[in-house]
C-alpha cells in the first residue's frame, strides 16, 4: 500500500470572498476558495484547486498580463507569488496590514497595491532571478481613508485610485511634469469602481449610493511629459524666488516678457544667466471636468451599487446590486442595454472576458460563482456549494460521482473528473444527516432531520421515494444494504431504527432495542447483516434473514460514534468515545484489536478556550471510519484538522493528513497567540460592537460554533465525513473548507519489483528492438517507471496483444491490469487500451475471480476509466447525429432550391422561345405587308 496520497481538488466551494479574473485567453474563471485558488476551465468543463495556499482567507489576487503570475494577498496582508505554468509557490512576502486591491500594469513592468489610505507601486517580478521579488518604486498618498479600487491606462502611464473618502485620485506611474496627481469629487458615498477610457485619460466613476460621473480630460495621454523631480524643482523655485527678489533691488536688469500665442504669460527669462536651470516651456497641467453624471436608482428604492466592471473596447459597464440584481449599460451615453437578478443575494465580484463577451459573478452569501453570456443571454457556468457545513459523502459503485449532503438541507451529486456539480435535490427541508448510494450506482438515498428518507434517480433525476416513520422521528443515520432493497435509518430521539422496503416504500420493521441514540449504521457487503452502534456503548448485529432479530451485541467501552465494515465483510471497526478504534470479527463477534488514536488528532486550541489544547484533547474523538479499497488500512477523521491513516495489521500510525493550514478558521493553532493576550485579557473575547455592555462575549457550554449573529464567526475546523473511492485511487473528506480529494499520485513514488543489476532502460529498449515483447513488459514493470512501461506497451503490434497476454505470469497480470485501468482514463488509444483490457479479463478471467477482493479496486477503476468514454464519445456521437440530420435536411433544401431554380428557368426558357417565336411571325407578317406595298405601288 502506498501513502502517496496528495492534495488533488476542493469541491463544494467555488467563491467566498475577493476579487474575479478570467485568464488571457478567456477560457477559464478564476476564483479566490477560502485560502486557496480554483481556475475553472469553462471551455472543458473541468474545475482545478492549486496545491497552493496562504495562511488565511485570499482577499484579493492579481494575475499578471501574460497570466503566467499570480500574487495571492490573505486577510492579514501576507502575499504568495505563484506559478500558473507550474503551480509552484515563488515568493513570500508581507505588507504588514490588510490589503483591497491589487493590480499589474498592462505592460506588466509594475504592480499597485492599496493598503489603507497609501498605493504602493512596485516593480514586477521578471525572469531575473532576484533576492528581493517585490522591490518598493514609489509610495502614493493622497486619500484620506481606506482605499477600494485600481484602474490602469492601457499605456501604463498614470493609473487611479477610489477611495472611501468619496475621492478619486490619479497618478502617474512617472514623474510627468504635467500630472503629478489629480482628485476627483462628485460622489457622495464610497468609490465602487473607477475606470479609464480606452486609450484616454478620460474616467468613469462609480460610487456605492449609485452614481455614474463621467469626466473628461483636456489632455491627451501622448501630451503626458517627463519633467524634473520634485527636488530639482524646489530648486527651481527657490532659484527663481531669489532672482525675483534681486529683480526688485536691480531696477535696470532687463526682463523681457515671454508671450504665447494664446496670449498668456508663461514665465520670466533672465537673460545673461546662462547657468540657471530652465524651466518647462509649453506644458500645462492636466484638468478634468465633469461631461455628465447619472443615476442606477432612478425609481428611489435604494439599493447599493457593490461591484462593477468596465470593459473597454466595448464599453460595456457591469455594476452589481447588494439585491442582486445587475445592470448593462453602454458608455458614455448611459444606455441601458438589459437588467437582470441573478440571485436574491449581494453580488461580491464581477469580471469580463478579454473579448467582453462573459461576465463573471461571485456571491458570497451563497457560495456561487455564474458566467453569463449577455449577448445570448444565456448561462455559460452556474455553480453553488453547501453555503452550510457538509455533513456527508459517499462515492458511487464506480468511483465516477459523489454524492454530499449539508446543513442547508441540499443534495449535490459531484463529477469527480470534472469536479463540478450537475444535479442538485431541494426537498429535504430540514439538515440532510447521510447519504447513500445503491449497489446500482443510479439511486441516492437519504436521511434527514425533517423526518423523512427520500430516494432520487440519476436518470430522471427527480425524488421518487419518500419514506417516512409512524410518528414524527429525526434520522441522523442511514445504511442501504448490497441489494438495494432494504433501507434502514436510525432515530437520535426514540432510539429506533426504521426498515424499509425499496421497491414499495413502506415500513417493514422498527429494530429497537438500543437505549441511546443510535449514532450510525452499516450493512455487511457480503450478508444480509446490519450493524449498529449507539450512545449506550453497545454494537449489534440484526439478521435481515431471521425476522430481524438481534444476532449479536458487542459491548464498548465508551459510547459507539462510528462503525463500518471492511470491503470483504469479515471485519467491522468501530470508533468510539474515548477515542480508541476496536476491530472486531464479524463472524464470531470477538475483538481482534484496538487503536487509541485520541493523541493522534492533535486537536487545536480555540480562541475563546480557558484550557490547553493538549487538555482538550483529552476529551475528543473519531467520528468518521473508512475502509481501503483493499482493507488493509483505515482512515480516521473527526474535529480536527487532521486526518489519520491507520495500518490494521500492525496497528500503526502510517500517516497523517493535514486538511487546511487556514488560520483564519477556529481551533487551528495548538498554543495561544501571546500577540492577542492584554491586560484586560484576551482580545478575542471582546465584542467591539457590544455596546454599552462589559463587551465579553463567552460561549455557553456545550456550544461549538459561538454565537452565529456576532459579527465575528470562525467556523471551527471539523472533518464530519470521509470516504474512500472504490477504485482505491482517491480519498475525500467532508470538511469545513469544503470536499477535498486526495488522490494517489504514483508518479512520485518509485516501487520496483524484483530489481537487479540487468534490469534497466538500456536493456529494455533492446528487449523491444528484438521483439521479445513479453520479456520487455516484465523487465518494464520490474523496473517500474510508467513512461518507460507505456513506451514498451505502445509498442506492440496490435495483433500481437493476444499472444503477449497469454504468456503472462498470475503476478504480472495484475500489475498490468493496473496500468491498463490507470492509463485508459487519461489516454486517447481507445481500442488498443481496451483490447488488452479484453484478453488479460477473457485469458486469466478465471484466476482474476478466484482473488476478486484484490482485484476488484483494479476492475472498478476500469469501469470508471470505460464509462467516462463511454459517455464522452455518446454525447459526441448525439453531436454528430444532429450535425448529419442538419446536413442532410440542408443539402434536401439545396436540392429543392434546385429543382425549383430549374423549373422557373424551364419555363422562362419556353416564354422566352415563344416569345422569339411570336417575334419571328410578326417579322414574317411585315415583310409580307411590305412586299404587298412594293407589289401595288
Amino acid at each position: 500500500m502506498k501513502f502517496a496520497y496528495k492534495f488533488s481538488n476542493l469541491l463544494g466551494a467555488f467563491y467566498r470572498h475577493g476579487n474575479l479574473s478570467f485568464s488571457k485567453d478567456g477560457n477559464s474563471v478564476i476564483s479566490p476558495v477560502g485560502n486557496r485558488i480554483s481556475v475553472f476551465d469553462l471551455k472543458n468543463n473541468k474545475s482545478e484547486t492549486l496545491p497552493v495556499s496562504t495562511t488565511k482567507n485570499i482577499t484579493c489576487f492579481g494575475i499578471s498580463p501574460d497570466g503566467n503570475l499570480a500574487i495571492l494577498i490573505d486577510e492579514d496582508g501576507a502575499a504568495v507569488l505563484i506559478s500558473l505554468v507550474t503551480r509552484a509557490v515563488l515568493h513570500h512576502h508581507h505588507f504588514h496590514s490588510p490589503v483591497h486591491s491589487v493590480s499589474f500594469s498592462p505592460d506588466g513592468r509594475k504592480f499597485v497595491i492599496t493598503k489603507e489610505n497609501v498605493a504602493l507601486m512596485y516593480h514586477a517580478p521578471g525572469k531575473n532571478r532576484e533576492f528581493n521579488a517585490f522591490p518598493l518604486d514609489k509610495s502614493y498618498y493622497g486619500p484620506f481613508d481606506e482605499t477600494t479600487c485600481i484602474d490602469w491606462t492601457d499605456d501604463s502611464k498614470c493609473f487611479a485610485v477610489g477611495s472611501k473618502d468619496m475621492t478619486t485620485w490619479i497618478f502617474g506611474a512617472e514623474r510627468w511634469a504635467n500630472l503629478i496627481y489629480y482628485s476627483l469629487g462628485g460622489h457622495k458615498d464610497i468609490i465602487v469602481g473607477c475606470f479609464f477610457e480606452k486609450d484616454s485619460l478620460d474616467m468613469y466613476t462609480v460610487s456605492q449610493e449609485g452614481t455614474l460621473c463621467v469626466w473628461e480630460s483636456d489632455t491627451e495621454l501622448e501630451e503626458l511629459r517627463k519633467g524634473p523631480k520634485y527636488s530639482e524643482r524646489k530648486k527651481m523655485q527657490e532659484e527663481k524666488k531669489r532672482r525675483d527678489e534681486e529683480e526688485e533691488e536691480n531696477e535696470d536688469a532687463d526682463i523681457v516678457e515671454n508671450i504665447g500665442e494664446d496670449g498668456e504669460s508663461r514665465g520670466d527669462v533672465i537673460k545673461g544667466s546662462a547657468d540657471a536651470p530652465k524651466e518647462v516651456e509649453g506644458i500645462k497641467n492636466v484638468r478634468y471636468s465633469q461631461r455628465s453624471k447619472h443615476y442606477f436608482n432612478k425609481e428611489g428604492d435604494f439599493n447599493k451599487l457593490t461591484a462593477a466592471a468596465f470593459h473597454k473596447k466595448t464599453h460595456i459597464l457591469v455594476t452589481g446590486f447588494a439585491s442582486g440584481a445587475f445592470h448593462l449599460h453602454e458608455l458614455p451615453d448611459f444606455d441601458l442595454i438589459h437588467s437582470l437578478s441573478i440571485s436574491d443575494q449581494r453580488i461580491s465580484a464581477i469580471a469580463m472576458n478579454p473579448t467582453g463577451d462573459w461576465i463573471g459573478f461571485g456571491c458570497s452569501g451563497l457560495g456561487q460563482l455564474l458566467v453569463w453570456e449577455w449577448q445570448s443571454e444565456s448561462y455559460v457556468f452556474k455553480q453553488q456549494g453547501h453555503f452550510n457545513n457538509m455533513n456527508s459523502l459517499a462515492y458511487s459503485p464506480d468511483g465516477q460521482y459523489l454524492v454530499t449532503g449539508g446543513d442547508d438541507g441540499k443534495v449535490k451529486v459531484w463529477n469527480t473528473n470534472s469536479g463540478l456539480c450537475f444535479v442538485t435535490f431541494t426537498e429535504h427541508t430540514s439538515c440532510v444527516t447521510n447519504v447513500a448510494f445503491t449497489s446500482s450506482g443510479f439511486v441516492i438515498v437519504t436521511a434527514s432531520l425533517d423526518g423523512t428518507v427520500r430516494a432520487f434517480d440519476l436518470h430522471r433525476y427527480r425524488n421518487f421515494r419518500t419514506m417516512t416513520s409512524p410518528r414524527p422521528a429525526q434520522f441522523s443515520s442511514l445504511a442501504v444494504d448490497n441489494s438495494g432493497e432494504l433501507v434502514c435509518a436510525g432515530s437520535q430521539d426514540s432510539f429506533e431504527i426504521f426498515l424499509w422496503s425499496m421497491q414499495t416504500g413502506r415500513l417493514l420493521e422498527v429494530l429497537s432495542g438500543h437505549e441511546g441514540p443510535v449514532s450510525n449504521l452499516c450493512f455487511s457487503p457480503v450478508q444480509s447483516v446490519l450493524a449498529s452502534v449507539s450512545w449506550d456503548k453497545t454494537v449489534r448485529l440484526w439478521d435481515m434473514l431471521d425476522s430481524w432479530q438481534t444476532k449479536e451485541t458487542l459491548r464498548l467501552t465508551s459510547d459507539g460514534l462510528a462503525v463500518t465494515y471492511r470491503p470483504d465483510g469479515q471485519e467491522l471497526a468501530v470508533a468510539s468515545l474515548d477515542g480508541t478504534i476496536t476491530f472486531w470479527n464479524s463472524q464470531t463477534g470477538g475483538q481482534t484489536g484496538s487503536i487509541v488514536g485520541r493523541h493522534d488528532l492533535q486537536v487545536g486550541r480555540k480562541e475563546t478556550d480557558k484550557i490547553t489544547a493538549k487538555q482538550s484533547a483529552k476529551g475528543n474523538s473519531f467520528t468518521s471510519l473508512c475502509y481501503s479499497a483493499d482493507g488493509e488500512s483505515i482512515l480516521a477523521g473527526g474535529q480536527s484538522k487532521f486526518v489519520c491513516i491507520y495500518n490494521i495489521k500492525e496497528q500503526v500510525l502510517m500517516k497523517k493528513f493535514e486538511i487546511s493550514c487556514n488560520l483564519s478558521l477556529d481551533a487551528m493553532e495548538e498554543f495561544l497567540d501571546r500577540r492577542k493576550m492584554t491586560e484586560f485579557g484576551n482580545l478575542s473575547l471582546v465584542d467591539e460592537g457590544a455596546g454599552d455592555g462589559d463587551g465579553i462575549q463567552l460561549s455557553l457550554p456545550g456550544v461549538k460554533r459561538g454565537d452565529m449573529s456576532s459579527r465575528h464567526f470562525k467556523p471551527e475546523i471539523r472533518v464530519s465525513s470521509l470516504c474512500f473511492s472504490p477504485t482505491g485511487r482517491s480519498w475525500a473528506a467532508a470538511s469545513t473548507e469544503g470536499l477535498l480529494i486526495y488522490s494517489l499520485d504514483a508518479s512520485l513514488v518509485f516501487d520496483p519489483c524484483d530489481l537487479d543489476m540487468d534490469v534497466t532502460p538500456k536493456s529494455i529498449r533492446r528487449q523491444v528492438k528484438k521483439k521479445e515483447w513479453a520479456s520487455a513488459i516484465l523487465l518494464s514493470f520490474r523496473l517500474n517507471e510508467m513512461p518507460l512501461i507505456r513506451e514498451v506497451l505502445e509498442a506492440v503490434p496490435y495483433d500481437q496483444i493476444t499472444v503477449v497476454c497469454s504468456s503472462l505470469p498470475d503476478v504480472y497480470v495484475d500489475k498490468l491490469l493496473n496500468f491498463v485501468a490507470t492509463t485508459l482514463e487519461k489516454s486517447n488509444h481507445l481500442q488498443f487500451y481496451l483490447t488488452w483490457a479484453q484478453c488479460l479479463l477473457t485469458l486469466h478471467g478465471q484466476k482474476l475471480k478466484n482473488r476478486s477482493g484484490a482485484v476488484l479496486p483494479t476492475v472498478q477503476q476500469l469501469l470508471k476509466s470505460i464509462q467516462k468514454h463511454s459517455d464522452d464519445m455518446s454525447k459526441l456521437c448525439d453531436w454528430n447525429i444532429y450535425n448529419i440530420r442538419y446536413a442532410a435536411a440542408l443539402s434536401k433544401q439545396t436540392a429543392m432550391k434546385k429543382i425549383i431554380t430549374e423549373a422557373h428557368s424551364d419555363e422562362e426558357e419556353e416564354e422566352s422561345s415563344s416569345e422569339e417565336m411570336d417575334s419571328e411571325d410578326d417579322d414574317e407578317e411585315e415583310e409580307n405587308m411590305d412586299e404587298s406595298i412594293i407589289v401595288e405601288n
